[in-house]
């Protein structure tokens, strides 16, 4: 679903479907400021920042036409850390509920603070749930991500469960030039969001479908103000890339695996798979879920 974010003059966050009412056309293409009204590209309709059709040209006149009954749907919208979420779904759970217990996790953090500096997105041989399996254990990394292993304490990585998010943690000890010392924070939000917090740096991934075995990953990288140089920025790219083309071609193997006929589904390690199983529960829970609406609607 294409949105467009925008903000009223009062500072109202709003998260509108980019989708004129007329035709379909796209009422913006990039990201812009200062915009009073949203043009449709397409006809020229026009509408407020709150999503009421303002115009429509030649359509004076017209019977049984009222502007003021046009309005642009709305999803659902939370800002949160510096960070803007949405949800098309009114029956999901309250945002609150989702991210509850990280921000006493991340205190003296300042998500907010850090500046982005750029997207990254990659395409990959697998399914996304794959994808999403992968992040969430560490169990693989000694032997896909040797450079990673090196600054992680795999004796001490461990995995907490939430309702709706699972936290991966580990110490870090790296170069001063790279991420220094502290902890590592990787934080999966159900169904397809990850948080990778390093000291002073966020790296945030969307995982989408993208047709059967398929899917993208969306990096986005922030900074904090401090102790980010570009020459420290561009080793941190570099080192996420070596790490995200090492998860790209073990997950691409694993998808042939599991499309091969051989696969029959293997034991999880109760220590180390505890994020993978907490996921695949709640998959079972929302298909239950959308099977019985179907059910109870006649489908």
């Amino acid at each position: 679903m294409p949105l467009v974010l925008v903000r009223s003059e009062t500072g109202e966050l709003r998260a509108l479907h980019n989708v004129c009412r007329h035709r379909g056309g796209p009422l913006v293409r990039c990201s812009g400021s200062g915009l009073r009204v949203l043009s449709c590209q397409y006809h020229g309709w026009t509408y407020a920042l709150d999503g009421v059709l303002r115009g429509a040209p030649d359509m004076a006149g017209v019977p049984d036409f009222d502007p003021s009954a046009v309005r642009l749907p709305q999803a659902r919208v939370a800002a949160w850390q510096g960070l803007v979420f949405g949800c098309l779904d009114e029956g999901a759970p309250s945002f609150e509920s989702v991210v509850a217990g990280i921000d006493d996790r991340l205190a003296g953090r300042d998500l907010a603070g850090y500046a982005f500096d750029r997207r990254v997105t990659c395409e990959v041989d697998c399914d996304w749930k794959l994808y999403v399996d992968n992040y969430l254990e560490g169990y693989h990394v000694p032997r896909v991500h040797p450079g990673l292993n090196a600054l992680l304490d795999y004796r001490s990585y461990t995995t907490t469960l939430a309702r709706w998010h699972s936290l991966q943690f580990s110490p870090l000890e790296s170069a001063p030039d790279l991420y220094g010392a502290g902890e590592a924070l990787y934080y999966f939000v159900y169904p397809n969001t990850m948080l990778n917090i390093l000291p002073g740096r966020l790296q945030t991934n969307r995982v989408l479908p993208a047709g059967e075995g398929r899917c993208r990953v969306e990096f986005d990288y922030a900074y904090a103000a401090t102790g980010w140089d570009r020459t420290r920025i561009e080793a941190d790219l570099a080192f996420s890339d070596a790490v995200q083309a090492e998860d790209a071609a073990i997950c691409a193997d694993v998808q042939r695996g599991l499309a091969s006929g051989s696969y029959v589904p293997g034991r999880l390690n109760p220590a180390r798979e505890q994020g993978v199983h907490h996921f695949h529960e709640l998959l079972r829970e929302s298909y239950r879920a959308a099977m019985c609406q179907e059910a109870s609607s006649g489908c």
